[in-house]
């Protein structure tokens, strides 16, 4: 897969998962987007070759939420 289309799959997902963030931790845009792109998380999820695009908008989230609660992220199996 090449940057850009990385680049244009991320949007979708960012959005998917910031959706997710505003609806369950009551957050607004800004500080969800926040959550997100200031993350380890994220930083995996640019990183082509962790293939973590592959997981659902939900599951993202759910590593995030761990990430965001305990400072440890546990990745399924597939990784």
């Amino acid at each position: 897969m090449t940057n850009e289309q990385l680049s244009g799959l991320l949007t979708i997902i960012d959005n998917q998962i910031i959706s997710l963030i505003i609806e369950r931790c009551k957050a607004d845009y800004k500080k969800a987007a926040e959550l997100l792109y200031t993350s380890t998380l994220y930083a995996k999820l640019e990183d082509e070759q962790t293939k973590l695009w592959h997981l659902s908008a939900e599951t993202l989230y759910d590593l995030l939420d761990e990430e965001l609660k305990t400072g440890k992220i546990t990745y399924p199996e597939e990784q």
